[in-house]
């Protein structure tokens, strides 16, 4: 015998798999789940949608392609970026509008 109780290597493990399972529900689940939130909002990008980028400008998006955007920050003034680059919707067009 070496003076190991039955079960001790199980008992040593125990920690160690307790850390796993509480970053997994409280750090990596999050994370994933959030990830496919935003992947859901890109993809139902339409023209009209009021957005944020994750700079911090706000517009209207006038035309949608396969990786990039075409938003209206102004009147008659309209940049092109990547969907990436957007941070999260700021309302559709006529929610908006309705606000004001």
């Amino acid at each position: 015998m070496n003076g190991q109780a039955p079960g001790g290597a199980l008992m040593q493990l125990a920690p160690f798999i307790l850390i796993l399972a509480v970053f997994y529900f409280l750090l990596i689940r999050p994370q994933q789940k959030k990830a496919r939130e935003t992947q859901s909002m890109l993809d139902g990008l339409k023209p009209g949608d009021q957005i944020v980028t994750s700079g911090g400008i706000y517009g209207k998006i006038v035309r949608v392609q396969d990786a990039e955007v075409a938003l209206e920050i102004a009147p008659n003034v309209k940049i092109r970026l990547e969907r990436s680059s957007i941070g999260h919707l700021a309302g559709t067009g006529k929610a908006t509008e309705e606000k004001k």
